[in-house]
């Protein structure tokens, strides 16, 4: 299929409206659309699957266009839903608004609609074509992806190196800050296009964080916040037990921990998962297997390094984030490399952020090894 100039803007961005709502749409993958009149080369409307995953991104740029819509042409990053949940289906609404012709980045691969949206719209007699931008539009839509056919959420591990490649570890329960104000900021973004944020236990021991998206008017984004812990062996009046009843916070322990500590947690309101223990850890296929069950499409790991290392041995890490102390890109493939082992990583930006750098790279898909892997 030939595209136009014309399409691959509007997909665009459709596709910068779907990247906008990431973190907030869970368990629904976030969405991109567009209506627009190719004749005259307008955009008539936008629309992004809003907070909470409702309205869907297709009903809400239908809604904005109004009458406009009839004759147009929809632009979606993601195949409009054929099924009913707490909405009506999107392909009837797309059918009702008369539209003429729906361009799709990729198709669903949710059983309940894989295709059938597709099939539905053609059946009414609009045209239908897929697969424009359809690896950007795959990796938006990752968390959705694996959490449908794998059962994971998209797994991103973010790391901050001081200049020397190491970790830092606080002291006291204080975190030794190595990047600046600028490196810090991009952070918390990455925070709030998550769905939850998971560390071990050590790091809440060495530096007690509060794990919130603090960007100026974007703490509403704050995600859950995971901790892995087979011991539970954590400091009482840590931030995180301090403030669960405003952002949530989700402890994943062995089957047989304490009863008692597991009913203190409790009463401070962090819900206990328990999950079961593997070579003296915890597994973490099961962890990331009620994630996914708790509605978690992406989840950001912040560490430390053995739990780096547990993930990507696991073979369920999709995306890095390097943050490192200083300018230099040398070496910091070596560096992701060391903290984790055995994955095939590829780069796929490098920038600086005021005296910091930040490398990320894609992981080579390789096959899944031992879910229950423990960390």
């Amino acid at each position: 299929m030939t595209f136009t100039p014309f399409d691959r803007h509007m997909m665009g961005i459709a596709l910068a409206l779907a990247r906008r709502g990431l973190g907030t749409v869970a368990p629904n993958p976030s969405v991109g659309a567009i209506v627009a009149d190719e004749a005259t080369g307008e955009l008539v409307a936008r629309g992004m699957t809003q907070p909470g995953g409702r309205p869907h991104a297709e009903t809400e740029a239908l809604r904005r266009a109004g009458a406009r819509a009839r004759g147009a042409t929809l632009y979606v990053t993601l195949e409009p839903c054929a099924h009913t949940g707490k909405t009506p289906p999107c392909v009837d609404a797309v059918i009702a608004a008369g539209l003429a012709r729906v361009v799709v980045g990729i198709e669903d691969p949710d059983p309940r609609t894989q295709g059938q949206g597709v099939e539905r719209l053609r059946a009414a007699g609009i045209t239908v074509v897929t697969g424009l931008a359809a690896e950007e539009a795959r990796a938006v839509t990752l968390g959705h992806i694996l959490r449908i056919t794998a059962g994971r959420p998209v797994v991103k591990l973010k790391m901050a190196l001081d200049a020397a490649g190491d970790v830092p570890r606080g002291v006291h329960g204080r975190a030794v800050m190595v990047t600046g104000a600028e490196a810090r900021a991009q952070a918390h973004l990455l925070r709030a296009e998550a769905d939850a944020i998971l560390v071990g236990g050590g790091t809440v021991r060495d530096d007690d964080p509060d794990l919130t998206c603090r960007l100026p008017g974007l703490a509403w984004r704050s995600p859950a916040r995971a901790v892995v812990s087979r011991s539970l062996d954590l400091p009482d009046g840590a931030r995180l037990f301090r403030t669960a009843r405003e952002v949530p916070v989700w402890l994943f322990t062995g089957e047989d921990a304490d009863g008692d500590r597991v009913s203190a947690l409790e009463g401070a309101g962090v819900r206990i998962f328990r999950v079961p223990v593997s070579g003296g850890g915890l597994s973490l296929g099961p962890v990331l297997a009620r994630l996914a069950e708790e509605g978690v499409t992406r989840l950001l790991v912040e560490g430390g390094a053995a739990i780096w290392r547990s993930f990507a041995a696991l073979r369920s890490v999709d995306e890095v984030a390097l943050f490192r102390a200083g300018t230099s890109e040398y070496a910091a493939a070596t560096l992701a490399a060391q903290y984790t082992p055995g994955l095939d990583l590829t780069p796929t930006a490098h920038r600086r952020l005021g005296a910091d750098t930040l490398t990320m790279f894609r992981v080579v898909d390789l096959p899944r090894v031992d879910v229950g892997r423990s960390a």
